[in-house]
């Protein structure tokens, strides 16, 4: 690489192999770096490489309008290097996550990208009501990804305008509140909504009542109750929605019903009890259930037992016991099954032996012992988890 100071004459395919190998192999210094001026590459990915600042950046911008991509994630660069792309505006994706050097002012140069359709700032305080202006130029972006960004309280108001925006990831954004998510309503074309531990409750889920293309919410961690689901149940497209660690009690649980298209359901760390399950037992569609840490028992099971298409079923710190597992028996497609920490005892393992397609298996060593584990023998188990517990 020493001998080699200009790619430029080189096919762009060539240089851009070139680069993403000295890139992948580490080898990649500020001083080989200018061997790439003007080489019309698409893609610079130096997300999390070591050593790039302000430096690097002229060269990255003398790609011009090839650049399609760039990724200078947990880098140095200010805003200083960050304004250096003003003239690649026709760059499609570009993330810089945990850029702590970039301030309000340096996010103005996104001003100029409206060519972008998929944006990353995660963990960035740059991400302010006054900074979050530079968003509302961004009309083709498809997804947006704001996870973690500490101040953006009052920057939701210049997403409004995103019409063709399908991904917003907003997980951990602890200062959004209600009165935030009212400029989420008229984003009609969402499908993936990331939300959880924002400071919202049942009436900021109210705002997203339109969102009916909505394929996958996370309001995990957020205090809400079950009284949200009479908004979410209108959500006729949801494939994944995860209430884990919410304020989630029985009554109102009855319009689960409504999302018979759910693959993907996790109730985890709730407190729901039997008494909800039968709400669950027409969503025949899925595939994935979480009910750690539930107050649900064998009575409970029953009405599992036909979601035959279940594949993973999380149980772990329920009251369940060896006489439920029985209503499992018929869960032919089931792979992947949690029942540590739950009055489990070696008369169960039996009943649950024909399980065909089990190949995951989680539980302790509190009443199971080595006759119960012999009735494992006839399956197909790769991975058998063991908890130990000490007394």
């Amino acid at each position: 690489m020493s001998s080699y100071s200009d790619f430029s004459l080189l096919p762009r395919d060539l240089s851009q192999q070139i680069f993403n190998e000295l890139v992948e192999c580490g080898g990649l210094t500020e001083a080989s770096l200018g061997a790439f001026r003007d080489c019309d590459l698409q893609d610079i990915c130096l997300g999390e490489y070591p050593g790039v600042t302000d430096a690097w950046m002229e060269v990255v911008a003398s790609q011009g309008q090839s650049l399609l991509s760039v990724d200078i994630s947990c880098s140095d660069v200010t805003d200083s290097g960050l304004n250096l792309l003003k003239d690649c505006s026709s760059m499609q994706s570009l993330a810089c996550d945990y850029c702590d050097q970039i301030s309000e002012h340096g996010l103005k140069t996104l001003l100029g990208f409206s060519n972008l359709t998929s944006l990353s700032i995660k963990k960035c305080a740059a991400v302010t009501a006054e900074g979050a202006k530079a968003f509302a130029n961004l009309v083709n972006l498809v997804n947006l990804d704001l996870e973690r960004c500490p101040k953006i309280h009052g920057g939701l108001v210049h997403l409004k305008g995103l019409r063709k925006l399908e991904k917003l990831n907003l997980r951990y954004c602890n200062c959004i509140t209600d009165s935030d998510m009212k400029y989420l309503s008229d984003l009609t074309n969402l499908r993936e909504l990331q939300l959880s531990s924002c400071r919202i409750s049942d009436f900021g889920v109210s705002y997203l009542r339109g969102l009916h293309k909505l394929a996958h919410l996370n309001l995990e961690g957020c205090a809400v109750t079950a009284a949200c689901l009479e908004v979410i149940s209108g959500l006729a497209s949801l494939i994944l929605l995860n209430l884990s660690r919410c304020g989630i009690c029985d009554e109102g649980c009855e319009n689960l019903e409504d999302l018979v298209k759910l693959k993907a359901l996790n109730l985890g760390f709730n407190h729901i009890t039997d008494a909800c399950l039968i709400h669950l037992k027409d969503l025949i569609n899925l595939e994935c259930l979480n009910l750690d840490s539930c107050k649900i028992g064998d009575e409970g099971l029953f009405h599992l037992k036909g979601l035959v298409q279940l594949k993973n079923l999380e149980l772990s710190d329920t009251e369940v016991g060896s006489n439920g597992l029985r209503h499992l028996s018929g869960l032919r497609n089931l792979q992947s099954i949690n029942l540590s920490f739950t009055l489990i005892t070696d008369i169960g393992l039996k009943k649950i032996s024909g399980l065909s397609s089990l190949n995951n298996l989680n539980l302790d060593n509190r009443q199971i012992t080595d006759t119960g584990l012999a009735a494992l023998t006839s399956m197909p188990l790769v991975l058998v988890g063991y908890s130990m517990v000490f007394f």
